[in-house]
């Protein structure tokens, strides 16, 4: 790779500024009209380590979502790549005659990725120890998470939006609640899908036979929101020659939901049950009924960072905390956890504060140089396995709209990170050379667009080197 070195001197408050960037880029950013004191820019050359362009690399910026890369580094180190979440169920009570007379309990540690199908398991499980009859409650223990009170984060006006979902011990289908519309001749059918009771659903929608179009295409959805619940009012009129639509909204909490789900699939195994849902720690009689385990850490991670899902980075980062400090898991004590584990792998700066672990705070900061240190130092010890975790350009994640007829398609493996005023990535370019680069671009700033586009700029031009 040529690269044309230039010294510049930017003020900025009244301090100097002190770059070095190929010509090229430097051309890119003025033609871009960028700020320079709101742009940061770090290239490393893989192989030796040396830095081989560089502007603001030590500024403390808002990550954005790229603050997952720290918390999947952490928690990869920590519990290791092969690492399965486990749910247990537990009996107690006595088993005569197909009736058990005593409680289910379902102890949750977090596993984000526990859904439908899994539930379906726990039914069929019980059912084929010859349980007919459940005279007893279910119990939740959801303990092992100091759980949020409320079901949605209130970051923005999304408030329904899954990116908004918060946590718990005991989640279950990613924290959302669904609802399919079905239209037909004879009237419009409103259900929650998996029996799901956990919120109240009004239905008014009526039904015509205009064409599928324009206001007939889509029922009017109101809600009525409280701290654990939405309750969804579908009104309007819809055609009757719509398809069916599912709607996923985080309506509810997730152990609400799961009980709800749990008592269907239960019914549809034949098993009876008439109690009611209960929340308490398992008792110390209770005996094991089965352990659910979930995929492997790196199958999850990989899904967290790729589709940048910050409810699976939340859980991440909340296991760090009970594992160091024993549960139940804190934010305090992840973050004490978190600069512990990487702390020791000298990859933090002092002014980095990761504060969620998911990227959606205004409060977290993160220098550009620290993710070049954390990509480093994560391919060292995990090579392949943290470079495919990452969004691959043009074929998935995050990034598989955004490079997909271009150069940079299968060439770049990064973890893109967006809010209001911030539009940053972080992770390596393959140049056509061979080359493996390690690069980070962050933008904090209004027009955020302009990050994007000298972000795609500048990584276009480095897969051509």
């Amino acid at each position: 790779m040529r690269l044309y070195y230039l010294f510049i001197f930017f003020l900025m408050s009244g301090a100097t500024l002190f770059a070095t960037l190929p010509q090229t880029i430097m051309e890119q950013i003025k033609s871009e009209k960028i700020a320079p004191e709101n742009l940061s820019i770090v290239i490393q050359d893989l192989s030796t380590g040396t830095v081989t362009a560089s502007l603001n690399p030590l500024v403390p910026r808002v990550p954005a979502s790229v603050e997952k890369i720290a918390t999947a580094y952490a928690v990869l180190l920590d519990f290791g790549p092969n690492f399965r979440w486990p749910t247990q169920l537990y009996y107690r009570g006595t088993l005569k005659g197909g009736v058990l007379h005593g409680d289910i309990i379902v102890k949750g540690y977090g596993d984000p990725t526990l859904n439908a199908r899994d539930v379906k398991q726990f039914a069929k499980k019980i059912a084929t120890l010859g349980v007919r009859k459940i005279i007893g409650n279910i119990v939740i223990d959801r303990s092992f998470f100091q759980n949020s009170p409320t079901i949605s984060s209130g970051f923005d006006k999304n408030f329904l939006s899954e990116y908004n979902a918060m946590p718990d011990a005991l989640m279950y289908n990613d924290h959302l609640n669904y609802i399919k519309i079905k239209p037909s001749k004879s009237g419009v059918k409103v259900v929650p899908l998996y029996g799901d009771r956990s919120f109240r659903l009004i239905n008014k929608l009526k039904v015509n036979n205009r064409a599928c179009r324009g206001k007939n295409a889509w029922p009017n959805l109101k809600y009525i929101k409280s701290p654990q619940r939405v309750d969804v009012v579908v009104e309007g009129s819809i055609s009757a020659k719509c398809r069916g639509v599912t709607l996923h909204n985080v309506l509810s909490m997730p152990y609400s939901s799961f009980y709800y789900s749990f008592v269907k699939f239960l019914k549809d195994q034949g098993v009876t049950f008439s109690g009611a849902l209960k929340l308490a720690t398992v008792p110390k009689d209770a005996k094991l009924l089965l352990t659910h385990y979930s995929a492997p850490l790196k199958k999850i991670v990989a899904k967290t960072l790729k589709k940048s899902n910050n409810l699976y980075a939340r859980h991440l980062f909340l296991a760090l905390g009970a594992k160091r400090y024993g549960y139940p898991a804190t934010l305090e004590k992840s973050r004490r956890a978190i600069k512990e584990i990487l702390g020791s792998k000298g990859v933090l700066a002092p002014t980095d504060f990761i504060d969620n672990g998911c990227g959606l705070s205004k409060r977290s900061r993160m220098q550009p140089m620290t993710a070049i240190r954390i990509n480093q130092s994560a391919y060292r010890d995990f090579g392949e396995l943290w470079l495919n975790s990452l969004s691959i350009a043009g074929v998935d994640g995050t990034l598989k709209k955004r490079f997909a007829h271009s150069v940079v398609k299968k060439h770049a493996f990064m973890k893109t990170g967006t809010l209001k005023r911030a539009k940053n990535i972080a992770g390596f370019v393959k140049t056509k050379s061979g080359k493996l680069l390690n690069v980070a671009i962050f933008y904090n700033g209004a027009k955020i667009w302009l990050g994007r586009d000298i972000q795609n700029k500048i990584i276009t031009w480095l897969v051509q080197q």
